[in-house]
């Protein structure tokens, strides 16, 4: 059996060939001129083909399996996927240069990316951040959302745009941004804590009921603070 090569997605098996996917890591969407040429010169030296994704990350297509290491080497970045079990990229709307922010939500965005990518879950989680209600990264759509509103914060989990979409339940609104920080450890402490292996946290919110779920994550968040404050 041929092994497929790490950090690359199967695509579509055409005439019995077999090509590859890889998603660098980009944080936030943010990336510098000379790493956008370096994408552009090495998917053209292996003849893939780019794509820029809906989740702010750029795609490399139609890669040989014999190639995929070569490619990740002279990229020299980071898979932007660990593991179907592990926090994805953290998708964050650019609040520090938009006029209609209501929070600077930014700096943020990128403190949970720094800190959960990579993180290992109970299934695959998406978080976003945004700042205002406008939502530009879907984040209602998210596991987590961290949305911002003209008196702070808001948390909310559970939003799904798969097979069966809903909204997420908000848990904690009018948060610092200290505060809605350590509102989402709370809510990844307490479902990787909890959560049975493979189930999503929009199963888990349901199965231990929104109610019971928001009191729980409260309680964490409460002792989270008590412990920062002394």
């Amino acid at each position: 059996m041929i092994k497929d090569p790490k950090y690359a997605v199967l695509q579509k098996v055409r005439d019995n060939r077999r090509t590859f996917g890889i998603t660098p890591r980009i944080p936030g969407g943010f990336v510098k001129p000379e790493e956008l040429i370096k994408l552009a010169e090495v998917a053209q030296k292996y003849n893939g083909t780019i794509k820029i994704t809906s989740g702010q990350r750029i795609a490399i297509l139609g890669l040989e399996a014999d190639d995929v290491d070569k490619v990740w080497s002279e990229l020299g970045m980071e898979p932007a996927v660990l593991s179907t079990y592990s926090v994805k990229n953290v998708e964050m709307c650019p609040a520090a240069f938009c006029k209609r922010a209501k929070q600077n939500s930014l700096k943020l965005a990128m403190h949970l990316e720094k800190r959960f990518y990579g993180a290992s879950t109970p299934n695959r989680t998406k978080i976003g951040v945004a700042g205002c209600r406008n939502s530009c990264t879907s984040a209602y759509s998210k596991d987590i959302a961290v949305i911002g509103d003209i008196k702070g914060y808001i948390v909310a989990v559970g939003g799904s745009a798969g097979y069966h979409p809903k909204l997420p339940n908000i848990i904690a609104e009018n948060l610092s941004e200290k505060e809605a920080y350590e509102m989402v450890e709370s809510v990844y402490e307490y479902y990787n804590k909890e959560a049975q292996f493979g189930e999503k946290l929009g199963d888990f919110v349901e199965r231990v009921s929104v109610e019971s779920f928001k009191n729980k994550v409260i309680e964490i968040f409460k002792d989270r603070m008590n412990r920062i404050e002394k």
